[in-house]
């Protein structure tokens, strides 16, 4: 058993096709790990946006499991991405929400309608604690703070989904683990103040104590970790992932980084402790922002891919 008494079972093969991200390019070629989508013309562009979402299939002893993390702010953008990539949400086992923000979960619903006459009424719809918290961005000088809005539970089961709240690692479906609550372990990784939530009436800063990243633990590889925003830290959130598979090997880091406006010190100590870790592959997206992701590709350059929304990435073989 693990240190978080979960048997993690491997992967023979891990897919993840970033459906959307802030940016797009046709004109970019494959990546080391990345396949673009090129196939573009009148009607037919890839949608990008202040946003992240995933589809993600893991292969074992030759069967393969789907799941959704995630799904962009603009339901009509990521819906356009879906039917370019030639993805059926309806065959989706779980969905997963890393957290509670509308860029994460602003196409939700109407993903969640289109799938819904191809599922059974008990499919899973996995969130962490606080997920359907008021929240808000409350710069200084505000005056007002800015609604961020909230995602509700009851329109979900409207829908026919199962909510499911989770606090530990939990697999979602074969191969596939959300990490539970992340333990926060670096002293540097901290979320700025201006992103607040609404507890017992009132405004407080916000921990994100329910975020929710997903892994794998890709045979003879080691594990590809899936980060939303990473609020609680790229770093804690990967070493909660090796604490949970028991491993320390990671072979590919994708997700946001959180590192947008980070002062120039906080990307050195996370750059350092990413280099530390030693990935095969990192894939920064979504709110890493520019500074970081050139920082990234400067001192990472065999590691680091740039990546495009509708990209997809598959780690193992068989």
């Amino acid at each position: 058993m693990t240190p978080m008494s979960l048997q993690v079972q491997q992967v023979d093969r891990v897919t993840v096709w970033v459906v959307t991200d802030n940016y797009f390019d046709a004109l970019r070629p494959d990546g080391k790990i990345a396949r673009r989508f090129r196939l573009t013309g009148p009607g037919r562009s890839i949608h990008a946006e202040h946003g992240l979402s995933y589809y993600i299939e893991t292969v074992i002893d030759e069967k393969t499991s789907a799941c959704m993390f995630d799904y962009g702010q603009d339901s009509l953008g990521v819906s356009n991405n879906l039917d370019l990539l030639g993805i059926d949400p309806g065959k989706v086992q779980a969905f997963g929400l890393s957290h509670g923000h509308f860029d994460h979960w602003g196409g939700a619903i109407d993903i969640l309608k289109r799938a819904r006459s191809s599922m059974p009424p008990d499919t899973p719809f996995y969130v962490g604690e606080e997920c359907f918290a008021h929240r808000f961005l409350s710069r200084p000088g505000d005056t007002v703070p800015m609604d961020l809005g909230r995602l509700k539970k009851e329109e979900i089961e409207a829908a026919g989904f199962r909510v499911v709240e989770v606090s530990g690692p939990v697999e979602i479906i074969p191969g596939a683990y959300l990490t539970g609550n992340i333990e926060r372990v670096t002293p540097y990784e901290k979320v700025p103040p201006v992103l607040v939530i609404e507890r017992g009436g009132k405004l407080e800063p916000d921990d994100f104590r329910g975020e929710q990243a997903i892994f794998f633990h890709v045979r003879g590889k080691g594990l590809v970790v899936l980060s939303g925003c990473a609020h609680a830290g790229i770093v804690n959130t990967v070493r909660q992932a090796q604490k949970i598979a028991g491993t320390e090997k990671i072979h590919a880091i994708l997700g946001g980084f959180h590192l947008i406006n980070a002062k120039p010190e906080i990307i050195r100590k996370t750059l350092d402790d990413i280099k530390a870790i030693k990935p095969d592959f990192v894939a920064p997206t979504h709110c890493t922002g520019l500074e970081a992701i050139e920082a990234f590709e400067r001192e990472m350059p065999e590691a680091f891919n740039l990546n495009t929304a509708g990209s997809h990435y598959t780690f193992g073989g068989g």
